[in-house]
């Protein structure tokens, strides 16, 4: 799913070799739900081998970079768990969404969260909406509606997971929410392990609850998921993400939705109509600008 927050207040001057590290990482993040789809797991079960099969590398990037992953205070603690656990729904609602839904509209409404952080962000500072704000909330409510009708034209199971993928980027609020303050004294991917930590068990019961195959007989597409969406597509972020400001960043963060409808036409044969095409170009719109609005922030 979506990314760790970016950009220091000035950026460092970005080289090609942080582009390419960007795109990358959202390149590796788009690819993300054609695994789950891929999977011969239930859509839950696949997000706890997402965890679970990421920890020892995890564990040994923390190390590599000198992030310990003891002597964290109990508060600290309770705040990292509570957040994997967060995190652990966001990601069962998400996996649950792709699906039942169209690659394109996962990655859009999954990524949603931009748009509730910005909301929350007013609410907290007691403020009225900027015009680029109030421009992002109605592009996003018209392009929502568009898109959630369409799956209601389609089917009423692709209504229902794009449902599941806003739900999900609702889930992803609480959880950035939860760990921001820790990631002023934590590495991120120390921060990661134990975040994951909490959330795999989460998932696993999840998916038992639901009658979820969790044994795989092919590892393949697990282990892809993992690579590419829990340590490259994460890894490559956390690198680069720091070395620009929020409209770039925003910009790059289209290229998941586009290169997930390429993936389901390509593998799925899922198709766009015009219509589609114009309500995820309101919903990416927004989705860029409530990225151009966060304002600086710094990365774990």
């Amino acid at each position: 799913m979506s990314t760790p927050r970016a950009a220091a207040a000035e950026p460092p001057h970005p080289t090609a070799r942080h582009f390419a590290a960007l795109l990358a990482g959202n390149v590796a993040l788009a690819l993300g739900p054609w695994s789950v789809r891929l999977a011969d797991t239930g859509p839950v079960a696949s997000g706890f081998w997402r965890l679970a099969l990421a920890l020892p590398l995890l564990a040994l990037l923390a190390n590599r970079n000198r992030q310990p992953l003891t002597g964290m205070g109990r508060a600290a603690w309770i705040a990292v768990a509570a957040a994997g656990v967060l995190f652990a729904l966001d990601l069962a609602s998400w996996h649950i969404g792709i699906a039942r839904t169209r690659l394109g509209n996962a990655s859009l409404f999954g990524n949603s969260g931009s748009l509730i952080l910005m909301a929350w962000g007013m609410i907290a500072a007691h403020r009225r909406p900027r015009a680029a704000e109030v421009l992002a909330i109605v592009a996003a409510l018209a392009g929502s509606a568009i898109l959630l009708g369409r799956s209601l034209e389609i089917d009423h199971k692709t209504l229902a997971g794009d449902l599941f993928c806003i739900l999900a980027g609702l889930f992803y609020v609480f959880y950035i929410l939860l760990i921001q303050r820790a990631r002023a004294s934590f590495g991120s991917w120390a921060l990661l392990f134990h975040s994951s930590v909490a959330g795999a068990p989460v998932l696993l019961g999840i998916a038992l609850a639901l009658g979820e195959q969790v044994w795989p007989h092919h590892w393949g597409p697990l282990i892809a998921l993992m690579l590419g969406s829990q340590i490259v597509g994460q890894g490559l972020l956390v690198y680069a993400l720091r070395h620009f400001p929020p409209l770039v960043i925003g910009l790059a963060l289209l290229t998941q939705p586009a290169i997930s409808v390429v993936a389901g036409w390509f593998a799925f044969g899922e198709t766009l109509g015009l219509l589609d095409g114009f309500g995820m170009a309101l919903v990416a719109t927004a989705l860029v600008l409530a990225r151009l609005g966060e304002g600086p922030k710094k990365a774990g």
